[in-house]
């Protein structure tokens, strides 16, 4: 699913994995998080044979990268509501299922490594979908979780200087009314450390990370912007005019545009 990805709402998806822009946003994310998250994967001893399962994997980056780590003795599972972007990997050692983490049971057990990525926030029953991730692990187990906590950090432009940073702020507010009206936990980000204990984890540590500008930030958020458009200007959130003087603000590439910060739990099953 990815970060403000496809979340139930009452009359469709916010944002599709289908829509046109999802593949960008999809390579944004790669390029901003995935350094993050093969990082905490390397520190489990990720190797050859494992077995994992990647939760609403949207995008085809860490599970290309988990197919080469576990190699043809390993397996990786790759489910998501939505699996139109994972086609391109859907051969040994990767099998693509469809699958609701926060409806159906998990889609085997035994696994070596359960990571999500950006996923939970969005999920309406983020308790069941931990518990199925967590005993869907085997024993010496681990589970990864990496979600955003928007409400930690809510602002587009931190450094908020100028007509431009302030549209984007309440362009950024706007975005975030949406995604809260349709379910969305924005302050799920900073739970996770307690709820990976509560749900029986050892050894259970967590980091953050916040980009504050870059590349990808501006693609992240011109793709975005361009897909939930027209849910912006139909809620009287913003007006076409705000969102092309946006968009085009964006593009100059000299606006610091930060994402909310990615909070990294991790532990591992008794």
């Amino acid at each position: 699913m990815g970060v403000w990805g496809a979340c139930p709402p009452h009359d469709g998806y916010l944002l599709d994995n289908r829509q046109t822009e999802a593949g960008r946003r999809f390579d944004a994310f790669a390029t901003l998080f995935d350094p993050v998250t093969f990082r905490h994967l390397e520190g489990f001893g990720l190797g050859a044979g494992w077995r994992c399962w990647e939760v609403g994997a949207g995008g085809t980056s860490v599970v290309s990268w988990l197919a080469k780590k576990v190699g043809p003795t390993g397996k990786v599972v790759a489910t998501d509501i939505d699996t139109t972007l994972l086609a391109p990997v859907a051969r040994a050692p990767v099998e693509v299922r469809v699958h609701d983490v926060g409806t159906e049971e998990p889609p085997a057990e035994g696994f070596d490594l359960v990571h999500a990525r950006l996923v939970l926030v969005h999920v309406p029953d983020r308790e069941k979908a931990l518990r199925s991730m967590v005993a869907a692990l085997r024993p010496g187990g681990r589970l990864l979780v990496e979600d955003a906590d928007p409400a930690l950090q809510p602002l587009l432009c931190p450094d908020e200087h100028g007509p431009e940073q302030r549209l984007a702020n309440r362009l950024r507010h706007g975005f975030r009314k949406l995604l809260a009206d349709r379910g969305a936990d924005l302050s799920y980000g900073r739970k996770l450390p307690r709820l990976l204990r509560e749900a029986g984890l050892g050894g259970v540590q967590a980091d953050a990370y916040f980009p504050v500008t870059s590349p990808a930030c501006a693609e992240l958020e011109a793709a975005t912007v361009r897909q939930i458009r027209d849910q912006l200007v139909a809620a009287g959130l913003a007006t076409d005019e705000d969102i092309d003087q946006h968009l085009a603000n964006v593009a100059t590439g000299s606006m610091d545009l930060a994402t909310a910060p990615m909070i990294s739990a991790w532990g591992r099953k008794g």
